[in-house]
């Protein structure tokens, strides 16, 4: 693997609890004729740096092999399967020990959830290149703009300085080993990250925090699938002849 290539894992086996309990997992939302998981992974698709793409998924899904085809014939191969796990985090773990015959201590590992539809090509370049330079890895996060509030149940109890507070985004970038090692500790100790970039803080790591658009936004509730849809329509509208996916 040359210092310039990857691997994705694209943590996709929960079910969306907070999403639309009627409907298929939100990562199979349809968005401007596409899936959400597609989408995800649309700034990744031909990139011949991406050495593999392992995908977490729960044991049922029965419309994972549709997308798996659409993946691979737009350009992201090879495709890796690893089971989900309870928890996002156990299905990166899972991803890891998928990888652990093909990547190589120091490859890199860019793990980027499956609910983030409006990921940037040009953010990942620029991920690439802080996570290249930093031995801790790196993140796309975005500083706040917004005032905090601290609540007492219905009522302001303190506003919070938000200078040097950053909202975590993904893709999260680390080397495979460390991440692996970081992760692994995170189970032994019984702590439960909420994402990559804490657990290796807690080995002590201190990730770069890359400035990503802040439009890279998790789709959580139908609101945030609405923000979403207008963000993709209108770049599809704006950049593609006919108005089609270029997820496709």
């Amino acid at each position: 693997m040359t210092r310039n290539q990857y691997w994705l894992i694209i943590p996709a086996a929960g079910s969306g609890r907070r999403f639309d309990a009627s409907g298929p997992p939100k990562q199979y939302s349809q968005i401007a004729g596409c899936t959400m998981l597609e989408w995800a992974c649309s700034a990744f698709l031909g990139d011949r740096r991406c050495a593999g793409a392992v995908f977490a998924l729960a044991a049922d899904d029965a419309q994972w092999p549709a997308v798996r085809a659409r993946l691979e014939r737009a350009g992201l191969a090879p495709v890796i399967e690893a089971p989900g796990g309870a928890e996002r985090v156990d299905s990166v773990r899972n991803a890891l020990q998928a990888l652990g015959e093909r990547a190589q201590p120091e490859d890199l590992v860019l793990v980027h959830d499956a609910a983030r539809p409006c990921l940037e090509r040009v953010d990942v370049e620029s991920l690439l290149r802080a996570a290249t330079e930093c031995a801790d890895g790196a993140l796309l996060a975005a500083p706040l703009a917004d005032t905090l509030k601290r609540g007492a149940g219905e009522h302001v109890q303190q506003t919070l300085p938000r200078e040097q507070l950053w909202r975590a985004l993904t893709p999260q970038a680390a080397r495979f080993a460390r991440l692996r090692a970081a992760l692994d500790n995170a189970a032994k100790s019984g702590r439960v990250p909420t994402d990559e970039a804490q657990a290796l803080e807690w080995m002590g790591a201190a990730p770069r925090l890359e400035t990503g658009a802040a439009s890279n936004l998790k789709v959580t509730t139908l609101d945030d699938l609405g923000v979403a849809k207008a963000l993709l329509e209108a770049r599809v509208h704006a950049n593609l002849p006919g108005g089609a996916s270029r997820a496709r």
